[in-house]
């Protein structure tokens, strides 16, 4: 069993079952249309997605969190396409999302430009990006994330990969985390939105 799998395998929502605070007020800026979410985990932002009238397709490298993810969301499975996959191997699809939010996605960095250059090019022209993952000054919080340096980010390093989106908001902060047992307390992340060029 995977580790992904090991750490979703039990009945409890590990992350909660509400959204990401900041997916869902950029989320709420955009007229809903195709929603990508990789590394979607159990399915709560995909939730917060489908109430609100968005088509959502979702990647996630765990058989045992799309289980989670299509129980919480079995209200709008005619809307939802949760696919398990690779993120790395994934074929993105060439400009058919309006919107793509990378929500704690986190690889290491020859794996993490790969997956964002391919992320810019499935956006339609016009199309949204939104990122919020842990920035580098993590390491020294117990907050939740990757316990290796490499595979925290920093805003150079997104503003780098996303160099050709039009930046809508670009910055590191810290904030209080209350998203299950597995994110709670002070942390520092790094927050982005990106349009691309129409």
């Amino acid at each position: 069993m995977s580790f992904w799998d090991e750490k979703y395998r039990n009945s409890e929502y590990i992350y909660g079952t509400h959204p990401n605070a900041f997916f869902r007020e950029e989320l709420l800026r955009i007229p809903p249309g195709i929603l990508l979410l990789p590394a979607e985990g159990e399915g709560r932002n995909a939730l917060f997605a489908l109430e609100n009238n968005w088509k959502v397709e979702a990647i996630d490298s765990s058989v045992e969190a799309q289980k989670k993810a299509l129980k919480l969301c079995h209200k709008y499975t005619s809307r939802l396409n949760y696919q398990v996959h690779n993120l790395e191997e994934f074929n993105y699809p060439h400009e058919k999302h309006d919107a793509i939010a990378l929500i704690y996605a986190h690889f290491d960095s020859d794996v993490r430009t790969k997956i964002h250059s391919r992320i810019i090019s499935s956006l339609k022209p016009g199309g949204t990006l939104i990122l919020e993952a842990f920035s580098k000054e993590q390491i020294t919080f117990s907050s939740g994330g990757p316990k290796s340096i490499e595979k925290l980010y920093s805003l150079d390093e997104i503003l780098k990969d996303f160099e050709s989106l039009h930046v809508l908001h670009a910055n590191t902060i810290k904030t209080d985390l209350k998203e299950g047992k597995h994110h709670n307390g002070e942390a520092s992340v790094v927050r982005f939105v990106g349009k691309k060029s129409e």
